[in-house]
């Protein structure tokens, strides 16, 4: 692990479109603007990222078993996936790291099938709903739990 923490933060289907899709629900903001704003607060906060996004089920599965090895925690907005994917649960729930599941939106305020949530299962907390902040939210998190670890 590095001197400091490193945070993976996962980002599932569709979110490498952000901007372009539905800007009235999710913003005008990149998946590359939302990254600049992760290793901005991350390093103030004494943590680093590594920030990736795949609209390839397994390839998340993988990257999550990966950083058993490397991350200090994870957050996740598993888009879609969020709602579908039990091998996502179950390689977050292997990884023993603690969890942070992040939207953009408000899922509870949309479609009934966006209420239900296999990561919130395995997640120490969850936030959404406040746009591209909830990510920061998570990091702030995120330290304070790391912080409460050791």
């Amino acid at each position: 692990m590095n001197e400091r923490p490193e945070i993976l933060i996962l980002n599932g289907p569709n979110l490498n479109m952000l901007g372009v899709r539905e800007p009235q629900i999710y913003g005008r903001e990149t998946l590359g603007d939302i990254e600049e704003m992760c290793i901005a607060h991350a390093d103030a906060l004494g943590l680093d990222t590594d920030f990736r996004q795949s609209n390839v089920e397994g390839e998340l599965v993988t990257m999550i078993q990966a950083s058993r090895d490397t991350a200090a925690g994870i957050i996740i907005n598993g888009a879609a996936y969020t709602h579908t994917s039990v091998a996502i649960q179950d390689a977050l729930k292997l990884s023993d790291l603690p969890v942070i599941e992040v939207h953009l939106s408000n899922v509870h305020q949309r479609e009934p099938f966006r209420h239900h949530s296999y990561i919130s299962a395995v997640a120490k907390g969850i936030i959404v709903g406040f746009g591209s902040q909830v990510y920061t939210l998570a990091l702030d998190a995120m330290a304070r739990l790391i912080e409460g670890e050791t």
